[in-house]
């Protein structure tokens, strides 16, 4: 039966997000116009994010930093592309105390420009190189339209910063943190992704060239999840980050950048929850178990105890909900908060010799014994339904890919269920803005070796250059 405080997502998508939102206390609306508060359940996910990811970050020879969150405008100016492209989204600050800044400052939308400072002042040699820094911080763009997670005028990241001393070098990071970015999605998360090469028009102010991570909602809309970005030496040269190469010559640095933000818990909103409520994951819920212990013998208590001793000592997330509700109001509250995993230890079950644990996700009941290897079982029932999730996600992320061979096509398709549709393109910007007629269709991504599925662009009908994802975007 679905939560009443939850509209369906079949009725109404956006209404039911919002709900989901705050039926699970992830997150609420602040009197701060554009910004949300980050309830207790929602930056729990967010530390685990970060736990993970930084483990992978530094598994690959990454090292934390932090720059300031103000940059002067002197700063912002020097690579044209970048302030250019991020000017509608600025914030100034002009006062200081009482006082009229001399040269005023914008928190930071992004940071590359106070890295490349930095980084100017620190490379002499190769043999400086590389450096590869990133930062978890906030930053903010002055969005006109916001939603919790997916869109904030602040919102939480992290930004990687790295410099070296080949075009090889930085290119191949640009690749390496793409993969990184597609195996934490797929792998944790257990959202099915593309990847790819954004076009010219949709690429990073500022980059040669972006690659991106593209995931697929319920709903068929889909959202650009994470990005890197190889910028070459354009910001080199305009930071001035020089280096004696090998041959004892000056060179311009080669740099990239790629970051992930708290629209990866929208994701995991958008991809697995249901009417219930909030569905997370094994791998990135913060309390993967919870018990409920129903009645108050010395059995069901005893047991209780030694199941959450063994799970948490196996390094299992998992916490006894003891509080002086009823048995009918905790599996709610487990049910919306989306733990993964809920057994249930009671008086009547016990006399049968059993437990009883339910999957957040199928909500089956599984009846199993007392005198089970507890941890065994739920390590191999949280790899279950992580599996199961993912593989749900990808079936109905693929039932929603198409392929299209002209504008009439794309029409129909995304005038009946939305979703991911491939279609070759010829490479112009005209034919770009031509698609976007189609209820704002856009580029997703190129997909790189990729097999054409026609000669023709599917737009103008001129040669076709590349086959691209199209897909309507968050």
């Amino acid at each position: 039966m679905a939560n009443k405080a939850i509209t369906s997502r079949d009725v109404d998508f956006a209404k039911w997000y919002t709900d989901v939102v705050k039926a699970a206390h992830l997150a609420d609306y602040s009197n701060v116009k554009g910004c949300t508060v980050f309830e207790p359940n929602g930056y729990a996910i967010w530390e685990k994010i970060m736990q993970e990811l930084d483990k992978m970050f530094k598994k690959t020879g990454h090292k934390n930093v932090y720059m300031p969150v103000l940059i002067p405008e002197n700063l912002m100016k020097k690579e044209g592309e970048l302030i250019n492209g991020f000017a509608p989204e600025v914030a100034w600050v002009t006062i200081g105390g009482q006082k009229e800044l001399e040269e005023k400052m914008c928190i930071r939308p992004t940071s590359e420009t106070l890295f490349s400072d930095y980084y100017a002042s620190k490379v002499k040699s190769y043999r400086d190189l590389p450096l590869k820094y990133n930062q978890w911080c906030n930053v903010m763009r002055w969005e006109k339209e916001t939603r919790p997670f997916l869109r904030s005028r602040e919102f939480l990241w992290q930004e990687g910063h790295t410099v070296h001393s080949t075009s090889e070098e930085a290119e191949k990071e640009t690749r390496d943190m793409l993969e990184v970015y597609k195996t934490f999605f797929e792998k944790f998360l257990a959202i099915p992704v593309i990847t790819g090469r954004k076009t010219d028009k949709e690429k990073f102010a500022g980059a040669e060239y972006t690659l991106t991570v593209e995931s697929l909602m319920y709903n068929g809309v889909a959202l650009q999840s994470g990005t890197s970005h190889y910028f070459g030496q354009k910001f080199s040269k305009a930071y001035n980050i020089e280096f004696l190469n090998k041959d004892n010559k000056l060179e311009y640095a080669y740099q990239t950048s790629w970051g992930v933000t708290t629209r990866m818990i929208g994701a995991l909103i958008m991809v697995h929850s249901d009417d219930d409520g909030l569905v997370l994951p094994p791998n990135i819920a913060p309390n993967q178990v919870v018990i409920i212990p129903i009645g108050d013998s010395d059995e069901v208590n005893k047991l209780t105890n030694d199941v959450y001793n063994k799970l948490y000592d196996s390094n299992i997330s998992v916490y006894i909900d003891d509080s002086d509700k009823s048995p009918g109001f905790k599996f709610a509250e487990a049910e919306v908060n989306g733990i993964p995993v809920r057994i249930e230890i009671g008086s009547r079950d016990l006399e049968k010799g059993i437990i009883t644990i339910t999957r957040r996700d199928t909500k089956e009941k599984l009846e199993v014994s007392k005198n089970v290897d507890i941890v065994k079982y739920v390590k191999d029932l949280m790899s279950t339904i992580q599996n199961d999730m993912y593989n749900r996600a990808k079936t109905r992320r693929d039932s929603m890919t198409y392929e299209a061979h002209s504008l009439n096509e794309v029409e129909n398709i995304m005038n009946k269920q939305p979703g991911f549709i491939k279609a070759m393109w010829c490479g112009s910007e005209e034919c770009e803005l031509k698609m976007k007629e189609i209820r704002g269709t856009k580029s997703r991504c190129i997909l790189e070796n990729a097999k054409p599925i026609d000669s023709k662009c599917a737009i103008c009908g001129k040669d076709a250059k590349d086959l691209v994802v199209w897909g309507i975007q968050y």
